[in-house]
């Protein structure tokens, strides 16, 4: 049965796109941590980042590098904290959350965000990401 995220791939679910390429998608997370959660996504359907092809894994942390330090910028956040926790999909996601301290990457302050707060945070991560190329 395809993950949530494979729906969202193949265009199923709706989403607030970062970034697209042939192997990774990004996009913002449905419940914001805090505003600028970002989730980076293989395109292959694999549960586990242990199974994720090596030139698929760095191709994908090499653009969350990128994206990061978009959302540097678009949050005004002086970290971006990385975490793969696996659970909520079994489908391999990089969470990319801007955080002020360690208690700002709680999943527990993760919350619905209005939909023009979503494009906002979603206009300026793209705009600053595209300023990189």
């Amino acid at each position: 049965m395809a993950s949530v995220f494979t729906k969202i791939i193949n265009g199923e679910f709706p989403c607030y796109k970062i970034y697209e390429d042939d192997s990774i998608l990004s996009f913002l997370a449905l419940d914001q941590v805090n505003l600028g959660h970002t989730l980076v996504i293989s395109k292959e359907e694999i549960n586990h980042w242990t199974e994720v092809p090596s030139e698929t894994y760095a191709h994908l942390h090499k653009v969350s590098q990128k994206i990061g330090k978009a959302i540097l910028k678009a949050s005004g956040s002086p970290r971006v904290g990385q975490i793969v926790a696996g659970f909520e999909v079994p489908h391999y996601h990089l969470h990319l959350i801007p955080a002020w301290s360690i208690p700002d990457l709680d999943f527990k302050r993760a919350q619905r965000r209005s939909d023009a707060e979503m494009k906002q945070i979603q206009s300026e991560i793209i705009k600053h990401l595209e300023a990189m190329k």
